[in-house]
């Protein structure tokens, strides 16, 4: 099937754009935004720092166990009608989480987490579809706009919590209108309503859990996962133990969030540049190490380290984004390392928040899980070694650790 994006007119293409952004607003937004307010919702229910460690895994374990259902769900459905179904999960899930109730904090959140977990995976190969020759360039715009939403987010959660009686619950509900409002300027697609998922016939039947390299990319993605849900949803908590106010520590929460907008707007020129993304892998994951080791050595300074940390870690997001299309010879394996991908990446990263979580009880201090996420992030960066080089799945390469090589690459 040829891509859409050489027949669709401008219009249409423009509205196509328009709903990408618009779903790529609701990816982040929805989980990052509990962050800040996790301190008031420990507190209505009584949770300890484990039981609050369990509420911010709950999303990643529906990413993991939903993800390798989307493509099935795409091929059965089509891939607009699938994301159309999502977005209205979404929504229907924001406001459960809302009621106020235990059951519909936890139920609210696992329905969120599903919706956004078909999203996440349909994106990579609707961009490999529609915007084949622009796959770095797109991948950046809604990795930007991920961000800027989440910042936007964790910025104005306590504001929002003292703008109604009902305190969390409207602050976390009201991100249900957004969800709501994608969902409608998604419906002109539906008319196409396409079911792009078939293996073309030139692409390598190489089954994708026996790929290195798709396993590579997985470790590149769910390594990032883990820390980065870890930081969003205890960072909040580790600066307020360092002294710093809750209104202060959701503004870093925030400034940490518009830090990964950076990188989104250096990706487009730059990936599109780079054959070979070695260095750039392995810098961005060094970034996000200097930042978690920041925040040990000089909290004080504790506003540079969430510039480090969220550049990095953002970096690294775009990059495993893009190797999702990249690294694949068709839309169907672009969709099935997607699928695997955030699969196994989310469930390594599900263990994150619970497993910090609970070193917090036992230590009574922030600095073992913060050295847990350096450690891991050291790994990571190896594993960019990897999935960094210029090669695709099915291909013959060699499989030694290549060395980092210069961050200037030929044009494509």
């Amino acid at each position: 099937m040829k891509p859409h994006a050489s027949v669709t007119p401008p219009a249409a293409q423009g509205l196509l754009i328009v709903g990408i952004l618009l779903i790529a607003a609701n990816l982040r937004a929805p989980v990052t935004g509990v962050g800040p307010v996790l301190a008031d919702i420990q507190h209505s229910f009584g949770f300890n720092a484990t039981q609050a460690g369990v509420l911010a895994t709950l999303p990643l374990l529906a990413f993991a166990l939903v993800s390798p259902l989307a493509a099935g769900l795409a091929r059965r459905h089509g891939l607009e009608r699938t994301l159309f179904a999502a977005l209205l999960l979404l929504t229907t899930g924001i406001l459960v989480r809302s009621s106020g109730t235990a059951w519909g904090l936890f139920g609210g959140t696992v329905i969120l987490g599903s919706a956004i977990a078909v999203c996440n995976v349909l994106l990579p190969s609707l961009l490999k579809r529609d915007f084949a020759a622009k796959v770095s360039t797109m991948t950046s715009l809604y990795a930007v706009t991920m961000s800027v939403s989440a910042a936007l987010c964790s910025a104005v959660m306590i504001p929002l919590t003292g703008m109604s009686s009902s305190g969390w619950t409207f602050a976390l509900g009201i991100w249900a209108v957004l969800a709501a409002f994608s969902a409608v300027m998604w419906l002109p697609q539906l008319r196409r309503a396409t079911r792009p998922m078939q293996q073309a016939a030139t692409t390598p039947a190489i089954p994708i859990w026996r790929s290195p390299l798709a396993w590579q990319v997985t470790a590149f993605m769910g390594l990032n996962s883990f820390v980065y849900y870890v930081v969003i949803s205890w960072l909040p908590a580790i600066l307020q133990q360092n002294g710093y106010s809750a209104a202060s520590a959701g503004s870093l929460h925030g400034l940490l969030q518009l830090a990964t907008v950076v990188p989104g707007v250096l990706a487009v020129p730059l990936i599109h540049r780079l054959t070979d993304q070695r260095a750039a892998a392995f810098l961005s994951a060094t970034l996000a190490l200097v930042g978690l080791v920041g925040f040990i050595a000089l909290p004080g300074w504790s506003v540079v380290w969430c510039i480090f940390y969220g550049f990095g870690s953002s970096a690294c997001l775009i990059l495993a984004l893009t190797f999702m299309s990249l690294r694949a010879g068709s839309v169907h394996q672009a969709a099935a390392l997607s699928g695997m991908a955030q699969a196994v990446g989310y469930l390594l990263a599900a263990v994150g928040p619970t497993l910090v979580g609970a070193l917090h009880d036992i230590f009574g201090g922030w600095s073992a899980a913060l050295l847990l996420c350096a450690a891991i992030s050291v790994v990571q960066a190896v594993f960019g070694l990897y999935a960094g080089r210029p090669t695709q799945i099915g291909a013959l390469s060699p499989l030694p650790v290549p060395p980092v090589p210069e961050l200037a690459g030929r044009r494509r």
